[in-house]
């Protein structure tokens, strides 16, 4: 019997194997160093963040107190004031926005950012129309039970709604680790819906968009709505039996974040959307959310050959990246 099985080359071999040890020594030497400076500037910069948190830390602490005395010490509503309700109003304060800007060109002071450029030029409004129904219905049939159940876990890990808030530094920890978590989660869930199986009947929907808008950040199937936008969020907190609070800042952060991803327009001193910009027009590469595990399994080697990657930076002038790193002409 021959097997098909390819051979590989010992050049190659060695090749895979210095890429992998150059991968795992920069995370040593990324993680090594953070915590060295984590630990040298302890008692400075972070002394001063802290003292910063620790004399609005009255204030918030003082308004906690009020909104728990508000509500009754209602755990249910509060939780569901700062787990659901306040992310949801920053979703759609932002994406409102975007949508408007989408459809009017206006002002031209942000459109100029387009990251494709020809495309959403205006956006489709009944595509748009369709696109905001459907996360809508994700929000109230997905999102809202979703976080019910959390709410039941996160009373029997502890107490969410105490009425001391966290310290700064359990928050900063807190924050790390729901990075690290939802970038394992994402990056495996969406990679999984890219199985042919899978794809063609799920993720093919949010995949309609090839050009994102921000509002494309929800518009999924419900099935990659509940596994891949809300349990890689959700996964941190109920491991660390995190405060509500911790919960709304960091669910608002993730909002922020994927709103930013799929907006289309590289703006001056925001994140880089280039790289899931990338994933929607070539499907294949760019999973994850920072980009590690993408490294780590080569899915991020042909956007690595593009000017995309070259723009995939933070913007520090008012040039658009479009005109400052220009695509090669087309022969």
């Amino acid at each position: 019997m021959i097997s098909n099985a390819r051979t590989v080359p010992p050049a190659e071999r060695h090749q895979q194997k210095s890429q992998l040890w150059d991968l795992l020594m920069k995370m040593a030497f990324v993680l090594g160093s953070g915590l060295l400076i984590f630990a040298a500037f302890r008692n400075s910069l972070t002394w001063h963040l802290q003292t910063f948190w620790g004399a609005s830390g009255d204030f918030w602490q003082a308004q906690w107190g009020n909104l728990h005395h508000y509500f009754g010490g209602n755990e249910w509503d509060l939780f569901f004031l700062g787990a659901e309700v306040v992310p949801t109003l920053t979703f759609w304060f932002f994406n409102g926005i975007l949508m408007v800007i989408d459809m009017t060109e206006k002002p031209s002071f942000i459109t100029r950012y387009r990251i494709q450029l020809g495309k959403n030029s205006p956006v489709d409004s009944v595509k748009l129309l369709q696109a905001t129904q459907t996360v809508l219905l994700n929000q109230l049939f997905i999102s809202f039970p979703m976080i019910i159940v959390m709410h039941y876990i996160m009373l029997w890990r502890g107490n969410p709604c105490s009425p001391e808030l966290p310290t700064f530094h359990w928050v900063l920890l807190e924050l790390f680790i729901f990075v690290l978590i939802e970038e394992i989660l994402f990056y495996y869930s969406h990679r999984l819906f890219h199985h042919p199986k899978l794809y063609k009947h799920i993720h093919k929907k949010h995949h309609e968009w090839t050009a994102p808008v921000g509002v494309v950040s929800m518009y999924a199937h419900p099935l990659e709505h509940m596994f891949s936008n809300m349990l890689p969020v959700m996964v941190g907190p109920i491991i660390m039996g995190s405060h509500v609070a911790t919960i709304m800042l960091w669910f608002c952060l993730t909002i922020l974040s994927t709103t930013i991803s799929h907006c289309g327009y590289h703006l001056p001193f925001l994140p880089s959307p280039e790289f899931h910009d990338f994933h929607h027009l070539k499907f294949n590469q760019c999973y994850g959310v920072l980009g590690l595990l993408d490294h780590l399994h080569a899915t991020d080697t042909v956007f690595k050959q593009t000017k995309a990657y070259e723009r995939h930076l933070l913007l520090l002038n008012l040039t658009p990246l479009s005109e400052s790193i220009p695509d090669s002409p087309k022969k």
